[in-house]
């Protein structure tokens, strides 16, 4: 007979801005081998500076610390800190007040190492006590002290879908613009709540995905800052290498900086471009000059590691299923060129655990 579902709620304290957690060992030493009893595991962080790889990815790298590491540092080259960004430009920034800018954070790097790099809010593993499972944040600590960290860990058998909706999301015919999925307006989160007390979900997780015909576009889950989704993204994805070349100019003049053995794991196209990157420097202008003409060519799924889908967990509150969902989180999809008829199609499954 399957095991219920159990729930774990960890504070993680990182020691470093940039910094890795094993959150397998950290369960372990709080619960023991609770674990051992479950198949599968979803992991998941309430914050947008910090998530989980995929299971496949981490596979690909060994589930090795240093290579981990070496693939989100190609992405922290490509977006470094203390870059003119718009999204750090705190007097532009008008939902935050006079006090909050004093301790906002300039962090606009971790945003879109977050997004460019694939980091999930949100991942499930096949339930392996061997391997580790990396809690990665890219903002951990800010003026020497250590933030407070919280994710939330599920472990079940098996998952029943509930229930799948196609929905007709309306988009600007702006050829770059983000959605910010979790709008009241567009009342989809309401909806969502509605099928849970109608299915009596409690553990479980809703999965937000493109429909399989929408191409030039993607999902993340972040902060849905307009000066962050408006200026600072649409600039990547509207001029990828020349962002790359005016904000991360450094990975050009200290290229051997990058682990070569993260290169040999990771075979995504933003690793190859990089790759490439490194190989022709010194060799010769004209062969360079090439290389970049085919990289500017090149679309921004190419660039970043945007996802076709994101989920949230779900799970028992008062009584009954609600989505887990951090302060800041929005489920957001990114287009770099106009939809058709301006609407593109989502599916949405709805999951119990069991």
């Amino acid at each position: 007979m399957a095991a219920s579902p159990s729930v774990f709620a960890l504070e993680l304290r990182p020691q470093a801005r940039f910094d890795l957690i094993d959150v397998r060992r950290r369960l372990e030493e709080d619960v023991g081998d609770e674990l051992a009893r479950y198949r599968r595991v979803l992991y998941c962080s309430h914050h947008t500076t910090a998530g989980y790889l995929e299971q496949s990815l981490c596979a690909r790298l060994r589930h090795d610390r240093e290579q981990v590491n070496g693939f989100i540092r190609l992405f922290r080259h490509l977006f470094p800190p203390e870059a003119p960004y718009q999204h750090d430009r705190l007097e532009r920034r008008r939902e935050l007040s006079d006090e909050q800018r004093e301790s906002e954070p300039l962090n606009a790097d971790s945003h879109l190492t977050y997004i460019g790099s694939g980091l999930n809010n949100c991942v499930s593993y096949v339930n392996r006590a061997e391997t580790p499972v990396f809690f990665i944040d890219l903002d951990g600590v800010f003026r020497n002290e250590r933030r407070r960290r919280q994710t939330t860990v599920i472990a079940y058998d098996r998952e029943e879908l509930v229930e799948s909706v196609e929905l007709a999301l309306p988009v600007s015919r702006r050829p770059v613009d983000a959605v910010n999925l979790k709008d009241p307006q567009l009342g989809l989160f309401d909806r969502l709540e509605q099928c849970l007390i109608r299915h009596g979900v409690d553990n479980g997780r809703v999965r937000i995905s493109l429909a399989p015909t929408e191409t030039h576009a993607g999902l993340t889950v972040n902060e849905y800052e307009t000066l962050l989704m408006k200026h600072d993204l649409a600039e990547v994805l509207r001029h990828p290498f020349e962002f790359m070349a005016q904000k991360g100019r450094h990975i050009l003049a200290d290229p051997r900086a990058v682990p070569h053995k993260t290169l040999n794991y990771a075979r995504y196209d933003v690793v190859r471009v990089i790759n490439e990157l490194l190989d022709v420097l010194g060799v010769g202008e004209s062969r360079l000059e090439r290389l970049l003409a085919k990289f500017i060519a090149k679309p921004a799924s190419r660039f970043l590691r945007m996802r076709s889908a994101v989920s949230f967990p779900l799970r028992e509150n008062d009584g009954r299923g609600s989505i887990v969902c951090g302060r800041y989180q929005s489920p957001i999809l990114v287009q770099w060129q106009p939809a058709d008829r301006q609407t593109r199609w989502l599916r949405v499954d709805i999951s119990r655990f069991v």
